[in-house]
């Protein structure tokens, strides 16, 4: 028997579409189902490194897992990753193909129609239904020929899709009837119900425009979803948590907000700590009062390392450094702890060789080939913060282009443990180290002795994040569990089962 498949589309980027699919591959796997997500074209800065070593979306990623499979770079054929306002690298089953202006990816983006086909086709004869979301919006009319995205694609397939638009972000009537009404009829013959995203407020008020709606479309509006928060992975920059600002907790935690900013999906687990407050910050007086600088990973290192010296926050976070507060980089973070970063093969923008903050004894080299592998680095002894972390091994994944080497007397931070190599960097105190994991703060039995590391530094300071939970596998599935729930409430599934039974 084939498999069910069903296609949601967005008004906008953040309208909820990721959301959604994981919590119907969740309602699936719970009904017994055999179901995988699916995903033609991502633009994330927010990645994931397959067990096979392919890179995809983060969103996928999450869906997979809420699917109980293994994340497959058949979920996510094609992700772009940009570099620039104007370029993307293009990263085709999991593996960087070309770095490409946007005009140039239009022009020749029919040469990978086949990839995503096959893709999808291999996970529908594998799975009893494919859970397909759409990028961005469906009508953007400028890029609406050759489609094989978003509706286009469920119209070939023979996908039914449903529309969801974002009422909290204001105008979703609009939204939603002029989405479906610039779109031409073949693909607008796919769209089977409409969705109302992120209510806030009393549904009575709102049940006779979802009549009127109703009525000037020919659709149904199958459910209103209350709006609610989710301590899940995120792969949209749209989303209000680059916006928060935590200094009210007992421990405060800053990341520094970068232009080129990738996988702030590092840094989600700390939302489910208690006594920890996070912002992200990109002004120097932000930093003040901090007990932890994070530099996060970015797509653009160079530009980023530049930003960093223009803004002020380069010498900030060297003050901050010199005066003893924690600071930690990742991935490209941890390559402008650096005294140099190179780029004698053009890799990124051209800028050749810059410093680096000079708050560690390493330099990197950009290479033509990315690394992209889970990972898995015992971390080695040390001091401050992390005394109490010494023997942990911690799992994650890297994905970074450059190659960094320590000077002499630079004590590393862990040992790989598929080659025993050295990785990342750590200052003789304690109190400034790097890696390139990605998922670091993921381990919360390490995650746990670092922040009670963190308190014991402050005047009078005490342990925090305790109580969390065991795993940061257990937090997911209980939200997991909570967004499934809250979407069957108010989207039955058996009107989901009936559309997709009924197909396209």
């Amino acid at each position: 028997m084939p498999a069910l498949t069903l296609m949601v589309v967005g008004t906008a980027s953040s309208a909820g579409k990721s959301l959604l699919v994981t919590a119907l591959c969740r309602l699936f796997r719970r009904r017994g189902w055999s179901v995988a997500p699916f995903k033609a074209q991502n633009m994330s800065l927010n990645s994931f490194v397959t067990p096979e070593g392919g890179e995809i979306g983060r969103a996928q990623a999450s869906q997979a897992e809420a699917a109980g499979l293994p994340p497959s770079v058949l979920m996510n054929p094609i992700l772009l990753k940009p570099t620039t306002n104007r370029k993307s690298q293009v990263i085709v089953l999991g593996r960087v193909e070309a770095d490409l202006a946007a005009p140039d990816y239009y022009a020749v983006k029919d040469r990978w129609r086949p990839v995503v086909l096959e893709s999808f086709r291999t996970l529908a004869g594998r799975h009893q239904a494919v859970i397909i979301e759409g990028a961005g919006s469906p009508a953007e009319i400028n890029l609406m020929e050759g489609d094989f995205v978003n509706l286009g694609l469920a119209a070939e397939i023979g996908a039914p899709a449903i529309l969801v638009g974002d009422i909290d972000r204001g105008g979703v009537f609009a939204a939603l009837y002029g989405t479906v009404q610039l779109l031409p009829p073949r693909e607008q013959a796919t769209v089977k119900g409409l969705v109302i995203n992120k209510f806030r407020g009393d549904l009575a008020i709102l049940e006779p425009g979802l009549k009127r709606l109703e009525e000037l479309l020919g659709l149904p509006v199958l459910g209103v979803i209350p709006y609610a928060k989710f301590a899940l992975d995120e792969e949209d920059s749209l989303t209000d948590r680059l916006e928060r600002r935590g200094f009210e907790a007992e421990v405060k935690l800053a990341v520094i907000r970068l232009p080129r900013l990738s996988n702030f999906t590092d840094f989600a687990v700390f939302d489910a700590l208690p006594g920890v407050g996070l912002s992200y910050v990109d002004e120097p007086a932000s930093l003040a009062g901090a007990d932890l600088i994070i530099i996060p990973g970015s797509k653009n290192t160079l530009e980023d390392m530049a930003f960093l010296e223009k803004s002020g926050l380069a010498g900030a976070v060297r003050r901050a450094a010199a005066a003893g507060t924690v600071v930690v980089g990742l991935c490209a973070g941890f390559q402008m702890l650096g005294r140099m970063i190179h780029d004698p093969h053009g890799v990124e923008s051209g800028l050749g060789s810059v410093p680096g903050l000079g708050l560690l004894e390493v330099e990197t080299t950009f290479a033509r080939d990315k690394r992209t592998v889970q990972a898995a680095h015992r971390l080695r002894p040390a001091a401050g913060p992390l005394a109490e972390t010494g023997g942990l091994t911690l799992a994650g994944y890297e994905i970074h282009m450059g190659e960094t080497s320590l000077s002499p007397g630079q004590a590393p931070l862990a040992d790989d443990l598929a080659d025993g190599r050295p990785t990342g960097a750590v200052r003789a105190d304690g109190r400034v180290f790097g890696s390139y994991l990605h998922g670091f703060f993921d381990n919360l039995d390490f995650t746990r002795r670092f922040l009670a590391g963190l308190g014991r530094l402050r005047p009078g300071g005490q342990p925090v994040g305790e109580t969390a939970p065991a795993t940061y596998q257990e937090i997911k599935e209980r939200e997991y569990e909570r967004l499934a729930d809250l979407v069957e409430a108010s989207l039955p599934f058996e009107k989901i089962l009936a559309l997709m039974r009924a197909g396209g």
